[in-house]
């Protein structure tokens, strides 16, 4: 039976029993706590009436070496008793010639931590009790005990040198670990960072990789915080079907930048038709097939200036892009294309008046926008008034229009010294060791024409897709935005194309035809893209089943695998942003004394926002005295921090 002045062991912690009743109240170094005996187990009888007596402030290494001595010494005697194991009075009193309550805790802490003794697993309330280890035993443990205290003291040495960013290199990177895994959001903790006394955040922990060169500058996190992987999917799409495909004899135009990869979508008209035939993986993916769940994971495909991490597999762009030569053999050097066709036929109005969806197999041409541009009075003439027609429809319609400032990032590794080759484009990881440092390449996207004609045949192609699947009853992703709330007074220029995108409404999904006020038209969804983006892959997935004669997901099903990938779609959006900004703080440094021409696009007090076209960035800069919305003034980066990813800008002089 326990009682008052005992001492006592609470979750490895001594205390002493101040009262007795059903439970046994206990005080310990940091209060008071009521417990049940099965609870405690008694280390000494006592009696002891004060805790501070068996907790010195401090044991002294001389003191710790006498103990140790002592319990050696007992551990040789008790070597010779047949016991399995000893009592911690037993054992006391064999080392030490007594066991007062004073000493009870420092004792019992020695055995515990002693090589040549294990604790037994504890039966309260009785005393602890210990059984001996073999000399093999406690070598194998004295050797650990070791490797910990030299671990311990190495991480020590390694802490003061993080204080100091001294790191030795490359031995000190092992320890680096925890705080890589911070900058790129794989945990959201740092122990080293706290054991040095540094705040801990994704920022802060790039901060410190750069500053003590574990990182360079060419290291971007943002795909990773964001939980996207930077390599593309994996698992091969089946090769399409060509059964059930209509042969369409026209010349299809798949028109897009340069330095696009995966083309999905070409136009044509024939004299009759509107044509807008899109790249088919739907034909071979099912919902919920590992393809479609991987896809739905992902969201979109990435696009990073490191380079593209596809929804889909690489190797599906030969078989399901447009216009590629690996999709087939055609003449004049056309490739045959398999897509998912949509045949629409306008009023004199262009209005859309009848819609098919058809399985086709069209010879496809590419062109970049320039070479379309020069073909606008020739062969593409009939699409560019189609194109123009559409736009003035829209207007009339309410649709909004906003121009701002693009650009295109890309970086290009130094020839190779060995071969004189280029390593070109970086990875998605790069290994500045490997390829040298990148340069930064910021192209302004040019306006042309062709773009303009591509994105009307796009919205025709979704405005016919969602009237369609309303005519059909068909559950579709129809994609809706609100009226916008514009001001009667808006400025011309880039400052009122600002103001205008301030003015948007956030875009929604829904499964009833709402209109999109942006855009001018009564329905919409969105379905050129299906190689790229999982909502468009969805849809298609939805009307390949209406023409197949197969079940329809229902409207819960098909808006909750929509908003699950538009989930993953957003993050992608967000790393694509983010990833932009970091290449052009690098672009920054490495063109420090580079000025760039800005427009005031707003003013707030003493300062104006303006829009740098070059960088397509915002920025926040002193207002310059006499200047207003639309002027034009020159400014230069300074300040630039690239893991809060921030830059201030500076007005400068006419360079």
């Amino acid at each position: 039976m326990l009682k008052i002045g005992n001492i006592v062991l609470y979750k490895d912690r001594p205390a002493l029993i101040r009262e007795c009743a059903d439970k046994y109240t206990i005080e310990y170094a940091t209060g008071t706590q009521k417990v049940r005996e099965k609870d405690i187990c008694l280390l000494h009888e006592g009696p002891l009436s004060s805790l501070s007596a068996l907790l010195p402030s401090a044991q002294k290494d001389e003191e710790r070496d006498v103990l140790n001595a002592s319990l050696n010494e007992a551990w040789e005697l008790l070597q010779d008793e047949n016991r399995p194991s000893f009592s911690l009075a037993e054992i006391a009193e064999l080392a030490f010639g007594g066991f007062v309550p004073e000493k009870s805790w420092r004792i019992y802490d020695a055995l515990a931590k002693h090589p040549h003794f294990l604790l037994v697993p504890p039966n309260p309330p009785e005393q602890p009790r210990f059984s001996l280890r073999s000399s093999e035993e406690a070598q194998k443990l004295l050797v650990k005990q070791d490797e910990k205290k030299r671990e311990k003291e190495e991480r020590a040495a390694f802490i003061e040198r993080l204080k100091k960013r001294q790191l030795l290199l490359p031995q000190d990177g092992v320890f680096m670990g925890e705080v890589e895994a911070l900058a790129l959001g794989k945990t959201d903790k740092s122990k080293i960072m706290q054991e040095a006394g540094m705040s801990a955040s994704p920022e802060k922990a790039h901060k410190l990789l750069l500053d003590c060169g574990i990182w360079t500058i060419y290291r971007n996190p943002h795909p990773s915080r964001w939980g996207l992987s930077t390599q593309s999917a994996t698992e091969r799409l089946r090769c399409p079907q060509e059964s059930e495909r209509t042969k369409v004899d026209h010349i299809a135009y798949a028109i897009d930048s340069e330095w696009s990869t995966d083309p999905d979508d070409a136009i044509a008209f024939d004299g009759t038709y509107v044509w807008v035939h899109i790249a088919d993986p739907a034909d071979t993916v099912l919902p919920d097939s590992a393809i479609d769940k991987a896809a739905r994971e992902r969201g979109a495909t990435l696009y990073i200036p490191e380079g593209a991490s596809r929804m889909l597999a690489e190797e599906s762009l030969s078989d399901y892009a447009l216009g590629l030569p690996e999709n087939g053999e055609g003449a004049t050097g056309d490739a045959y294309s398999r897509a998912l066709s949509f045949r629409i036929k306008l009023n004199d109005d262009g209005a859309i008046e009848e819609t098919a969806v058809l399985k086709t197999k069209v010879r496809v041409h590419r062109l970049t926008y320039a070479q379309a541009d020069a073909q606008s009075s020739g062969n593409l003439a009939a699409l560019f008034k189609i194109a123009d027609k559409n736009i003035e429809r829209r207007k009339a319609a309410g649709a909004v229009f906003i121009q701002m400032p693009e650009v295109h990032i890309s970086l290009e590794y130094p020839a190779n010294a060995a071969t004189g080759e280029s390593a070109g484009k970086a990875d998605s990881e790069p290994d500045v060791k490997l390829h040298g440092e990148p340069a930064v390449r910021i192209e302004p996207i040019m306006r042309c024409r062709s773009a303009e004609l591509v994105r009307e045949f796009m919205l025709l192609a979704g405005e016919a897709a969602a009237r369609f699947a309303f005519k059909n009853a068909i559950p579709f992703p129809f994609v809706c935005q609100e009226k916008p709330e514009i001001p009667r007074s808006l400025s011309e220029g880039l400052a009122g194309q600002y103001r205008l995108r301030r003015c948007m409404k956030s875009r929604t999904i829904s499964t009833s035809p709402l209109a999109h006020a942006g855009l001018g038209l009564g329905m919409y969804s969105q379905v050129t893209s299906p190689l790229r983006r999982y909502s468009d892959l969805a849809a298609h997935e939805q009307l390949h089943a209406f023409l197949d004669g197969r079940p329809l997901l229902s409207k819960d099903s098909l808006l909750e695998r929509i908003s699950e990938g538009d989930a993953a779609a957003s993050a992608a959006v967000k790393a694509e942003r983010k990833s932009n900004l970091h290449w052009t703080l690098v672009y920054l440094l490495q063109h420090k004394d580079s000025r760039f021409e800005a427009v005031i696009v707003d003013t707030k007090e003493n300062q104006a926002v303006v829009i740098i076209p070059a960088l397509a960035q915002e920025a926040l800069i002193p207002l310059v005295p006499g200047k207003t919305l639309n002027d034009t003034v020159y400014v230069q980066a300074t300040g630039i921090n690239i893991p809060e990813l921030t830059a201030a800008y500076i007005p400068v002089k006419d360079a």
